[in-house]
């Protein structure tokens, strides 16, 4: 055997190599804008597609997404519905004496809700959608970056599967238009995460330093990797001096914000740090679960995407050349923040809103990465355990999507009564100027001012056993975004004062009828009558697979539901006297 031919045999033998994009020629064209899988400069995905797809999925969840959490509706809403209307609930929190939230965050949706309550006037629940169109805007823009690096950098297979799990997964459906500073905090990581990808560092760490003062201060860990890659990759002193002088200026932004609004020298990023860390960290009284709480959270939100997502460290190794080190930099804030979190006693769903659009990134590599398991880089034949793996990929990923839409259905369908209810207030206006409407145990799902109407004067808690500290209307009359009252405390302890001492001045009820045992004040036929009456899933009474995935038929059949209802006191024949 002549060494010319031996040399051809092993040339022939290394070929798979570069066709599969493992050679060093590959990797430097996967890091070239366009490169990825062999294709040339024009082959990645480009900007329409998933601006069009992410746009459309954005659009429905701004129309159709519930309110998961009741400090999206107090800390937020309510603040920004007192900016534009002079009118709607404060929390302790944003009392001056505490002054632990940034107005500077809610002038930012007011650039948006400020024209837009001009121009639909009255209809206020328009403008609630606008902001929330506006925060499905952001949520496109950032993902469509996010898409477009990884088709530049890794191919168009890898962009697509993220496309795919963007657009249908639950988690991203329910975040991305959920007006929080964890929400915002996911639009920065998502956009500096794929302009480190694009090698743009100094634009990366800016919208870190953006997202981590404007958006949540404690997300700091989730952009660290990209911050120190970048840092060291790009000219120090360039992508320095980005990220110090965004940090700074924002930071100022925020500190004449807080400064106008709380009327004092205050400081809120400051103050919510303070709290949380230096404070003894008082977040505990609000509620605390157990290390495996985000756990089951992500396979709700993700089911078995989350699952892949947690396995995209042992697919490295197989796949290094490919996801090392850039990829891996860029998922790694999924580990780094799910362990920080979980240490933590108090949790909610919301917290981990930083990283679902690393979670998607991570599963989808780990299904790209499937046939990699199987591939010998000695051999030029795929062997038929590589041909099924490819065969599964698109298998695995169409399960995990139906899952996930079964997921997002089921949510849509069994919680989704509240905001409708409120809807209903607009066609009531017989019930006359100066209506107060009552809510009891309800006051968590209460979506905002900006569904109430201009004939209702005034929105009322009653007691029905709630012992810790609801939310007061802002006092203009002690200053309002600057009055410190005396009936807020950051301990969680009830006022006497938040509660309306006699029902018989409520005009209005809206209530949660679960048909338990002790009877609720809308079967009261003599006093009440029903306005409107949705159904609503019992989630103590209904299985936990079938109230967490819409099966056709099982769904109906095997949960329980109860009945969300706006009731009307039924008006009396009998005069009342000028005393009463």
């Amino acid at each position: 055997m002549s060494l010319s031919s031996a040399r051809q045999r092993r040339a022939t033998a290394a070929s798979p190599l570069t066709d599969d994009g493992y050679a060093k020629d590959a990797k430097d064209r996967r890091r070239r804008p366009g490169g990825g899988d062999g294709d040339g400069e024009d082959g990645g995905i480009k900007w329409f597609l998933p601006f069009l797809a992410l746009g459309l999925l954005r659009h429905m969840s701004a129309s159709s997404n519930l309110i998961h959490d009741c400090d999206e509706v107090f800390n937020y809403w309510e603040p920004l519905h007192f900016l534009l209307y002079r009118s709607g609930f404060q929390t302790w929190e944003y009392s001056s004496d505490f002054a632990l939230r940034s107005y500077l965050y809610l002038i930012i949706h007011a650039l948006v809700a400020g024209p837009a309550s001009m121009i639909f006037g009255e209809h206020k629940v328009r403008v609630f959608y606008s902001v929330r169109i506006f925060l499905g805007l952001i949520s496109t823009i950032t993902e469509t970056v996010l898409v477009v690096a990884l088709s530049r950098r890794y191919g168009k297979r890898l962009a697509c599967y993220v496309l795919a799990m963007l657009c249908l997964s639950s988690g991203c459906f329910f975040a991305s238009t959920s007006f929080l500073p964890s929400s915002f905090s996911m639009y920065a990581v998502t956009l500096s995460s794929a302009l480190f990808l694009l090698e743009k560092y100094a634009a990366a760490v800016a919208v870190a330093a953006a997202g981590v003062i404007l958006g949540w201060p404690f997300s700091i860990l989730v952009f660290i990797p990209v911050t120190v890659y970048s840092l060291i990759r790009g000219p120090f002193g360039r992508v320095f001096l980005s990220g110090f002088l965004t940090s700074l200026g924002v930071l100022a932004l925020s500190f004449i914000a807080d400064y106008h609004y709380y009327g004092r020298l205050t400081f809120s990023v400051f103050n919510l740090l303070k709290y949380n860390v230096l404070g003894g960290g008082e977040s505990h009284l609000y509620g605390t679960e157990g290390p495996s709480f985000y756990f089951r959270n992500g396979f709700n939100n993700f089911n078995f995407a989350f699952i892949l997502a947690l396995l995209f460290l042992g697919v490295v190794p197989f796949a290094r050349k490919k996801y090392a080190p850039d990829l891996l930099i860029v998922v790694s804030p999924v580990y780094i923040w799910l362990a920080f979190m979980s240490l933590q006693a108090h949790k909610e769903e919301r917290f981990l809103y930083p990283i679902y659009t690393l979670i998607c990134v991570a599963a989808a590599a780990v299904i790209d990465s499937f046939p990699d398991f199987f591939h010998d880089k000695y051999s030029s034949d795929q062997s038929i355990f590589e041909k099924i793996a490819k065969g599964l990929r698109p298998l695995i990923l169409g399960c995990i999507l139906c899952a996930s839409h079964s997921r997002t259905f089921s949510m849509l369908n069994g919680y989704g009564a509240p905001l409708q209810i409120y809807h209903h207030l607009e066609y009531h206006e017989d019930s006359g100027p100066g209506s107060v409407l009552c809510v009891g145990s309800e006051w968590h799902r209460y979506p905002s001012s900006f569904f109430i109407p201009s004939y209702i004067s005034e929105v009322r808690w009653i007691d029905d056993g709630f012992r810790g500290l609801l939310p007061f209307p802002f006092n203009e009359t002690l200053g309002g975004t600057t009055a410190a009252p005396s009936y807020f405390n950051n301990k969680n302890k009830a006022s006497e004062e938040q509660y309306l001492k006699d029902i018989g001045a409520c005009t209005l009820l809206v209530e949660l009828d679960l048909r338990r045992p002790y009877p609720s004040r809308g079967n009261d036929l003599k006093t009440w009558e029903a306005l409107a009456a949705l159904p609503f899933l019992d989630r103590e009474l209904s299985p936990a697979l079938h109230r967490s995935f819409f099966v056709p038929y099982k769904w109906q059949q095997n949960n329980v539901f109860g009945l969300y209802k706006l009731l009307r006191r039924v008006p009396t024949d009998k005069p009342q006297s000028r005393d009463a």
